[in-house]
């Protein structure tokens, strides 16, 4: 029968192992940001301000494409009308 030297020695020894897994870990950037709130806030509104950017830069390429190709098409009466009193909603008066 193994004494309790014997045992405890693997144990001592998965101890250190972790031991030294978790002190790599909490160096990793990403676990250094989580730990400070101050760091936390401010990734967290860069990635809000980025994010908010993409969107906005995204949306109005998409809406750029989408009014480029419904003008090209003058086949459709109810589109063309459409189109006609959207501009001429958008147009300051006096500039007709």
């Amino acid at each position: 029968m193994p004494s309790d030297t014997e045992q405890s020695q693997p144990l001592q020894q998965e101890i250190s192992r972790l031991t030294t897994e978790v002190q790599r870990l909490n160096q990793h950037r990403f676990i250094r940001v989580q730990n400070s709130v101050p760091r936390l806030i401010l990734f967290q509104f860069v990635r809000g301000l980025a994010f908010g950017l993409g969107t906005v830069v995204g949306a109005s390429a998409l809406v750029s494409i989408i009014v480029l190709l419904l003008s090209q098409v003058e086949f459709i009466p109810i589109l063309g009308d459409l189109a006609t009193q959207i501009i001429q909603e958008i147009q300051p008066p006096g500039a007709e």
